[in-house]
């Protein structure tokens, strides 16, 4: 199976707002310049996001977007199904009934077997996606990560956050 490059883009996203202060936001065009990725590409992920209440969007000239919810309650599968969708990988189109060896539909009283093993793997990695949130994830991220790459993230966000008005 391939995800689209969406889908990572997403993940980074957020996880990167995750890192800002609850009522920060970091605009479109410096979600994408932190990733090196296209800002017109990445934008119709974004909205998404918004659109299943992942991210906020944050009109004004100190808006942009953030977290909706905390981390801990974001999951990869959330993120994966709104980028890509709610259907599943594989789609049975009942092939076993055409050619030669069709017959009419008495002869299959039963779902495809070939079906059946696919959805059978396609509820395992959904939960295996359902399990792993944006806080966990960042915390192995923390965890593992080069000790030079935090503080020049940290000084990336410091320079690119907007904040509301007080």
């Amino acid at each position: 199976m391939k995800l689209s490059d969406g889908v990572e883009w997403a993940i980074h996203c957020v996880m990167l707002l995750g890192a800002l202060p609850q009522t920060a936001t970091l605009s479109g065009k410096a979600l994408a310049e932190f990733h090196g990725i296209p800002e017109s590409y990445l934008l119709k992920h974004l909205k998404r996001l918004v659109a299943s209440e992942i991210l906020e969007s944050v009109p004004g000239p100190r808006g942009g977007y953030r977290l909706a919810r905390p981390p801990k309650e974001i999951t990869l599968l959330d993120i994966v199904q709104a980028v890509n969708g709610k259907r599943p990988a594989f789609r049975c189109t009942e092939i076993r009934r055409r050619g030669p060896c069709g017959l009419d539909d008495s002869a299959y009283p039963r779902c495809c077997g070939i079906n059946r093993a696919m959805m059978r793997a396609e509820v395992a990695y959904r939960d295996a996606l359902a399990e792993e949130t944006m806080k966990g994830i960042t915390d192995e991220f923390i965890a593992s990560a080069d000790p030079r790459i935090i503080p020049l993230g940290q000084g990336w966000l410091a320079d690119n956050m907007r904040s509301p008005k007080s």
